[in-house]
């Protein structure tokens, strides 16, 4: 018995003279409530990546879903989820934001239509009602996609739709809408049986970009460099998890909300699987540079910063 009972008082002794390990914290504000956009996050969390790297992450939506890169930028919040075209502005806006990683690799904005309605080429939008629900970064993605096609901003009636994108578009309330998401719209659309159809902003003269990134304050990055590459090796084990095992993994996604438990959501899930970036870390700074000079030349940005004020390779020592 004597045998026994040692080595567990010696275990217990131990342990009140062995400080427990405490895990570096970190506050992450999602762009908009989760949904499967934020599939390596959601997945990274619940696999206990982010411990297995000495991370407590705390996710949060945001009540307004402009607020996030602002939160950030005032040191409220260490990383947001946010979009490309919208970092280019904002920089340029003097806020302290650079992207330090990449959430999903691919456009997934674009000007949405009815299918079987009167808009059969960008230019039939002359006269016409666009709904969108972010304003800046819309309306200039938008003015982006005129102009080729001989329109200005004055040729169509911008609607302020607050978010409500595909139901405005059914309802005829508009007749197009900018700032869809293919993954999740036109599936959304579908299962309504009123099928949209998508002009790809990629497609219309606008350069590829990633659509959705994390952002840090610039101000912070060299104190909090280790955490966020922590953060981001999370998540590349959360998206190599999802390509491997697509059905699992959303099972365990979709276990974690009831409202994720959906048709919907399913099928935004499978969408997006091939758009998440494998490599989140990598930065492609033509990429980036390509992106500001078309923002630059269209007249959208008064300086063509470099791409080190816009992006950093949080891996590069």
């Amino acid at each position: 018995m004597k045998k026994i009972l040692f080595p567990l008082f010696l275990a217990f002794f131990c342990s009140l003279s062995t400080p427990a390990f405490s895990a570096d914290k970190m506050t992450l504000m999602l762009d908009w409530f989760v949904n499967p956009d934020h599939g390596p996050i959601i997945i990274a969390q619940e696999n206990g990546y982010f411990q297995e790297r000495g991370l407590e992450v705390n996710i949060i939506p945001p009540a307004d879903p402009s607020d996030p890169p602002k939160l950030v930028a005032a040191g409220k919040a260490d990383l947001a989820v946010s979009y490309q075209p919208q970092l280019h502005l904002q920089v340029e806006e003097g806020l302290p934001l650079v992207r330090v990683g990449t959430l999903v690799a691919t456009p997934l904005n674009c000007l949405l239509v009815l299918r079987d309605g009167p808009i059969k080429s960008i230019s039939d939008l002359k006269g016409r009602k666009v709904g969108f629900s972010v304003a800046g970064v819309e309306e200039a993605l938008l003015g982006a996609i005129l102009a080729p096609n001989g329109l200005g901003m004055d040729d169509v009636e911008l609607v302020n739709v607050n978010w409500s994108l595909s139901p405005s578009l059914m309802s005829k309330q508009v007749d197009a809408v900018i700032g869809a998401f293919r993954n999740f719209e036109l599936n959304q659309m579908d299962i309504e049986q009123v099928p949209g159809k998508c002009f790809y902003l990629e497609e219309e003269g606008l350069p590829a970009y990633d659509e959705l990134i994390y952002v840090a304050n610039s101000a912070d990055i060299d104190s909090k460099r280790d955490q966020i590459a922590r953060f981001l090796a999370a998540t590349e084990k959360a998206t190599q998890f999802m390509v491997n095992h697509p059905q699992e993994s959303w099972k365990i996604f979709s276990a974690t909300a009831k409202e994720l438990q959906d048709e919907l959501n399913e099928r935004a899930w499978f969408d997006t699987l091939p758009r998440f970036a494998l490599r989140p870390a990598a930065l492609d700074h033509g990429r980036y540079q390509r992106m500001e000079t078309f923002l630059f030349k269209a007249g959208m940005l008064k300086i063509e910063n470099p791409v080190s004020d816009l992006a950093v390779d949080i891996s590069a020592q």
